[in-house]
């Protein structure tokens, strides 16, 4: 692939991220759970990506860390809202993604003090992958 190639495709992924960053950003500020999960997903992608592209580990991981961040931070927002309208409706909450492949499953299970125990469930493909207790606060 020629050079003025990459650097488009990789002006379209930096665009594509500043619109699906500025187009949250209007409804409601982050979560912490967000962030952290969006550092992470950061870390993970900059690996990934510098091992993946051999021309130039560089290019890999900045493309990586940036497509992690905006992955890790939409999950960990997805797993907090379900896991805040369970623990206030009292009922279990799912939210699917649009091919179906992934789900949060959240359910209020019992109430310790002023704060909500809320089991979340992640599914991908139908399997179980991780399930988790947090606690939500009044």
């Amino acid at each position: 692939m020629r050079k003025s190639g990459v650097n488009f495709i990789v002006l379209a992924l930096l665009a594509a991220m500043a619109l699906a960053v500025t187009g949250c950003a209007s409804v409601q500020a982050p979560s912490r759970t967000a962030y952290e999960s969006g550092a992470v997903g950061a870390g993970v992608g900059a690996v990934a990506g510098a091992l993946l592209d051999d021309d130039n580990s560089w290019r890999g991981g900045v493309i990586g860390a940036g497509l992690g961040a905006l992955l890790g931070g939409a999950v960990g927002e997805i797993s907090n809202r379900a896991a805040r309208q369970a623990a206030y409706s009292q009922q279990p909450v799912v939210y699917t993604n649009a091919p179906g492949t992934r789900r949060v499953v959240a359910d209020n299970i019992g109430r310790r003090g002023n704060c909500h125990i809320v089991k979340e469930k992640f599914y991908e493909h139908g399997q179980l992958v991780r399930e988790t207790q947090r606690e939500v606060c009044d």
